[in-house]
């Protein structure tokens, strides 16, 4: 791999416009060699001279200076003049040469003043676990003995303490205070406490802020300090990386000079981005030998290999079985597909009653899992285009670093999942359609409803198979969804919930289990689902309840945020709600009043919807941008791909009318039209997500927020009263 591509890789992606701008550099470095193809022999001669007295040259051609033009010095000039009459490209190359040093200084230098900031902040968390931990351990004063045994823990945080508050300048005469001292005015922010538990807060007056000083309460505060410090680690580790990837750059880049223009340059320039901040900086080194002994200490007990275990990434092996298995099951998903295709034409089952009776009541039944499919392999494709156009993912929906599913993986539960379905719809028929034994028919109608209890099982299994750590990321954002309004709103909640909205037949086709099986209809083998008024009822909400959750989470981002946008957008989803309704209603009901309403009301919300969609949500048709009715800032080169994204998500939008219109498209069946509607819908959700996410990652780097911030445990009423008076 070049250094080039090197570099690219292993940059932050939030930080990408901090790095050197290598390539900037390269092109010019090419302007440079095309411009000296034809050299003067002597001079070449000159510059080919042995390496005696090699440094005078160097001084002679270049003069490096550093300015400080800042009042407390923190931004550093570097500027370089040329000694000799060069070209122009020689100029322009030294000109954004120093202009990458100086920026790369002042964004290293701002990072580094922030992260010792933060590490003051962490030493005061860690002296108040440790003040906890004596609490708890010896709630009795009189127990010296157990008082002496954790005194030791506390010497060794003080010192960090110490060490750290010195290397940041702030007073070394620190004294070691009582724990009972230490603990007082101390509140307890739990940020991982479980949804049942915040949902008992919202119901209840308990204060759990107030401590407690027990057990469980320790433990809950040092798994969130934990992840606290395993994060802050993270982000010292992208800061080396950051450190040592400039510096090599530069080196790369003078390199390459030498051989384009050689003129013993190189070392002279080199030695001032070694003496640089950039090149001279110990700080990041320090924290980490900090952090790793502090984080050792407090929560391995004292087991180093255990804690640079936890402490480092994580990074995810290539695995040779995902593939195998992804092509295995993928072969299986064909055979069977064909086999089904094969028995339904040979058995000539759409000729036949029972051909009607399977459209009406068990297709239905198995497009639920066809949805699903579908939607997981356009998330496949998504992971696949998120990764190849670095959009980070994982970050964005605050994924635990190492756990994150990419499109190799999504693919082989996709296939997996298809081949389960597939084969439980073939041994459906098939018993079906043997008509020499009727015994069978109890097992034939089993089969759908074992398909989706072995669906449920797998996703609360709670052993470590099948991705555990994703299935309960999902269980966790699915379960925020439901209770939309008493949690606060993140991004990967109301994706999860946009994802939703997308499946409103699927929600529709679980109504149909409920009756199909708990209203008895299975045994009876009739179509009288719409006889029954709480399957008409539940035929009513259930559409709707994808809305509601994102309209709940709307009213709730309005409540946190006081943003006019976020009424808007839930006005939207209301429309949306609206909508269905009416347009549910003319389903059972039927009239020109009905139908008329029903068109309103559905071009209202696509409309409002695909304006959301491509204006907002994705950030396109700017009207003053640099590239005509898209944006500033694109991630992919090719312009063509936003315009037609944006006509086939309009198109694939109006295609939900159908559903309003009921046009004839004989020979399909009514229901397979709804099928395809709804599939086209689903792969309208698939664009839509990886340009929602790419807007979102552009607003994101914008804000050069590359880490996942994790909330400390505890809160200091003395912090407030200072904030207070700042304010």
């Amino acid at each position: 791999m070049t250094f080039k591509k090197d570099f690219k890789q292993q940059m932050v992606p939030e930080w990408e416009k901090h790095y050197m701008d290598y390539q900037g550099l390269k092109t010019i470095l090419k302007e440079i060699k095309s411009s000296n193809k034809v050299k003067d022999n002597n001079n070449h001669l000159h510059h080919g001279s042995n390496n005696q007295g090699n440094e005078g040259i160097e001084d002679k051609i270049i003069d490096v200076k550093t300015l400080e033009n800042d009042v407390d010095g923190s931004k550093k000039i570097h500027e370089t003049n040329l000694n000799e009459e060069k070209g122009e490209a020689d100029a322009r190359f030294f000109e954004k040469l120093d202009e990458e040093l100086n920026k790369v200084n002042v964004f290293y230098k701002e990072e580094v003043e922030a992260v010792q900031h933060e590490a003051t902040l962490l030493s005061k968390q860690v002296e108040t676990l440790v003040a906890l931990r004596v609490k708890v351990k010896t709630p009795n004063p009189g127990l010296q003995q157990e008082d002496s045994m954790v005194s030791t823990e506390v010497d060794h945080v003080e010192q960090t303490n110490r060490s750290t508050r010195h290397e940041d300048g702030a007073s070394s005469n620190y004294e070691r205070r009582d724990p009972k001292e230490i603990l007082e005015n101390v509140k307890i922010d739990n940020a991982l406490q479980s949804p049942i538990s915040s949902i008992k807060n919202v119901f209840t007056d308990s204060n759990d802020s107030e401590l407690s000083f027990n057990e469980e309460e320790l433990r809950k505060v040092e798994k969130q300090l934990r992840l606290v410090f395993v994060e802050f680690y993270q982000k010292l580790l992208h800061l080396k990386d950051y450190s040592f990837m400039n510096l090599s750059a530069f080196s790369k880049i003078m390199n390459k000079y030498e051989k384009s223009a050689p003129r013993g340059s190189s070392t002279a320039y080199m030695r001032v981005v070694d003496n640089s901040y950039l090149g001279t900086s110990d700080e990041v080194n320090f924290l980490l030998e900090k952090v790793e002994s502090t984080f050792i200490r407090n929560f391995t007990h004292s087991n180093h290999k255990k804690g640079r275990k936890l402490l480092r990434p994580k990074n995810k092996r290539e695995r040779h079985s995902i593939t195998f298995f992804t092509g295995f099951f993928s072969g299986c998903f064909v055979a069977l597909l064909v086999a089904t295709i094969l028995r339904i034409i040979s058995q000539h089952l759409m000729k036949k009653k029972a051909g009607t009776f399977y459209m009406e009541n068990i297709f239905p039944l198995y497009s639920l899992f066809g949805y699903i499919t579908l939607h997981m392999l356009m998330y496949a494709a998504n992971t696949y285009f998120w990764r190849r156009y670095r959009i980070n993912y994982p970050f964005l929906f605050g994924i635990r670093h190492g756990t994150e599913l990419d499109h190799k993986d999504v693919f082989l539960l996709t296939a997996g999942h298809a081949v389960i379905a597939v084969l439980c719809f073939l041994i459906n028929l098939q018993l079906e359609m043997n008509q020499t034994d009727r015994s069978y028919k109890t097992a034939t109608e089993l089969v759908p409803l074992s398909l989706i209890v072995l669906a449920i099982l797998i996703t609360f299994c709670p052993f470590n198979i099948i991705y555990r750590s994703s299935r309960f990321f999902f269980i966790r954002s699915l379960f925020r969804c439901i209770c939309a309004p008493l949690f606060p709103v993140s991004l990967s909640d109301f994706f999860l919930a946009d994802q939703l909205t997308s499946q409103f037949q699927s929600f529709r086709s679980f109504v149909l289990y409920i009756c199909y099986y708990g209203l008895g209809e299975h045994s009876r083998r009739q179509n009288k689902c719409r006889s029954h008024g709480i399957y008409n009822v539940l035929y009513f909400t259930v559409g709707i309840i994808p809305y509601w959750f994102r309209l709940a989470q709307c009213m709730r981002q309005l409540y946190d945020e006081r943003d006019i946008d976020h009424a808007i957008n839930g006005s939207k989803y209301l429309s949306t709600i609206v909508a269905m309704v009416i347009r549910t209603t003319f389903e059972t009901k039927k009239g020109m009043r009905w139908k008329v309403l029903a068109l309103i009301s559905s071009g209202v919300a696509i409309s409002m919807n695909t304006y959301w969609d491509i204006v907002k949500d994705w950030s396109l048709l700017q009207r003053h941008s640099k590239n005509r009715y898209l944006r500033d800032k694109l991630i992919v080169s090719h312009k063509s791909v936003y315009y037609i994204a944006m006509v086939v998500n309009v198109v694939l939008r109006l295609s939900w009318m159908q559903l309003v219109l009921e046009l004839d498209w004989r020979p399909l069946h009514k229901v397979a039209i709804s099928t395809f509607i709804s599939c086209l819908e689903i792969i309208r959700r698939g664009i839509w997500n990886f340009f929602r996410l790419e807007n979102e990652q552009l607003n994101n780097v914008g804000n050069y927020r590359a880490f996942k911030s994790v909330p400390h445990p505890f809160s200091y009423n003395d912090d407030d009263d200072n904030d207070d008076k700042n304010e």
